[in-house]
């Protein structure tokens, strides 16, 4: 007993947190396993002893030894009770600082061992409004009809796709009718499902803006789509690589028209014509990624690609930057003609995506607090992109700043002798501060280069120690050194 004596487990207050006492006393005896307060062979009490302290039946503690038992986290050996196995415990997470993962579809993955996240593509998290969604919730799981809990319409749930055709034709002025709104899990399924229903029906080629997230190309050619790829200037992207309507190079286009990722320019009002005329004139499909359309500071933002040609584009929109990439919902807005095809491939990826999510959301867009919550975040992220611009200006004033009348990041062209991007985002990472650079995203390699940095991300007590490191960093003595 003196083995178990010393270990420092406090038993009582782990089963406080259980759903019973079986469970509670198992996920205790994990826990004390896992993080090292009970060590390999440590020996446990008898059944009955530890019943007796505990204030349990002994049948509770002897189911609970033996399923751990089965697991592999203790031992029994006859004539020698019950033990921690001698199993080696896993290996603790290395203080090594990797080099920054290269971004995915939808921006980079948490900022483990950085002090400061600066990568472009998520929102501030500490900032989701939880009381609001948790209220949302109260309501929404009040008011369900007893059907919400069985398995739903593959374009997801009546009370979330008429929310959404309201607000969508509001905000953005979309033409969405709900029984053309399917809800899907994130942006990445969404591209996932346009792409097999585009190659179902006789889709081969889709043009993809040259600079973007890398991640979209993988899934479409997963989906057995070739992708051509399309130029970006300060117009948006160049559209002569989709062909002339009597010979088409591509069956449809993927564009971020309302704030190009991650060069950050709007469509030009004469492309955004021409694309639509593409698309009447070969009968050719148009998927709008309006990732952060929500998110413009300096004027009115720009409507919706949709709204032009209802029939020929398919608008795509998520929660993940105005709410947070956890809540995985997204949803498209499909031309009559692709419905079926996509709501066929959803049905095969996994029926629906979760209910009460979309029962929350759904609540949280009629009662008002979307708005409000969208409108407080507009203003924090405006007030953000102006500390990066002013700071910048006093301590690295050649670094041109790009890319910010709209969404949660901004492209920083490095003035020309300036190192290498890859050899700014190592010296980064030394310093505790995640970045990328534009070659992430299928920039060009050569020249003087660019960051991309999403301002977004850190939370709001981490902004300015992340900004005063990058400073430091772009500083034209840094740069010097």
């Amino acid at each position: 007993m003196n083995d178990w004596a010393t270990s420092g487990v406090d038993l009582h207050l782990d089963l406080a947190a259980g759903t019973g006492a079986r469970v509670g006393l198992e996920r205790a005896l994990r826990d004390a396993v896992r993080d090292g307060r009970l060590a390999a062979g440590t020996r446990l009490p008898s059944s009955r002893a530890l019943a007796k302290d505990l204030g349990l039946a002994r049948n509770t503690v002897a189911d609970a030894y033996g399923q751990l038992v089965a697991e592999g986290w203790l031992a029994a050996r006859q004539g020698s009770g019950t033990q921690v196995a001698g199993s080696p415990a896993p290996p603790r997470p290395s203080r090594h600082r990797a080099a920054p993962e290269q971004p995915g579809l939808l921006g980079s993955p948490a900022a483990d061992g950085y002090a400061y996240d600066l990568r472009p593509g998520t929102s501030d998290l500490s900032a989701f409004p939880r009381a609001a969604w948790l209220a949302a919730a109260r309501r929404a799981m009040a008011a369900a009809p007893n059907e919400a809990f069985g398995y739903s319409d593959p374009r997801g749930r009546p009370e979330l796709r008429e929310a959404l055709a309201e607000y969508l034709a509001r905000v953005r002025g979309v033409r969405a009718d709900p029984g053309l709104i399917l809800i899907c899990s994130g942006f990445v399924q969404g591209t996932g499902l346009l792409g097999r229903a585009l190659r179902a029906r006789g889709a081969r080629r889709i043009g993809v803006e040259a600079l973007g997230f890398p991640d979209t190309r993988r899934i479409l050619r997963t989906a057995g789509l070739t992708t051509v790829e399309l130029p970006v200037d300060g117009d948006g992207a160049r559209l002569d690589g989709l062909g002339p309507p009597h010979r088409p190079a591509a069956d449809a286009v993927l564009l971020t028209p309302a704030h190009q990722f991650p060069a950050g320019s709007p469509l030009s009002p004469e492309r955004r014509t021409a694309v639509v005329e593409w698309a009447r004139a070969t009968g050719g499909t148009v998927i709008e990624d309006d990732y952060d359309g929500e998110f413009r500071y300096d004027r009115q933002p720009v409507g919706a690609l949709q709204g032009l040609a209802p029939g020929q584009v398919v608008y795509a929109g998520t929660g993940s930057k105005s709410l947070a990439p956890g809540i995985r919902l997204a949803w498209l807005v499909l031309p009559p003609a692709l419905l079926d095809a996509v709501v066929e491939e959803k049905r095969s990826a996994d029926r629906h995506s979760p209910v009460m999510d979309q029962l929350t959301l759904a609540e949280l867009i009629r009662s008002g607090a979307y708005d409000r919550h969208v409108r407080r975040m507009r203003l924090h992220y405006r007030r953000r992109r102006d500390r990066l611009v002013t700071a910048l200006a006093l301590h690295a004033p050649r670094v041109r700043v790009s890319g910010i009348a709209a969404g949660l990041h901004a492209v920083l062209e490095l003035p020309p002798g300036s190192p290498a991007t890859s050899d700014l985002v190592a010296r980064a990472s030394r310093a505790g501060l995640a970045l990328a650079g534009l070659e992430a995203y299928n920039g060009p390699t050569d020249g003087p280069g660019a960051l991309v940095v999403g301002f977004g991300s850190p939370p709001e007590h981490a902004f300015t120690g992340a900004l005063d490191t990058l400073c430091a960093l772009l500083s034209d003595r840094a740069a010097g050194r």
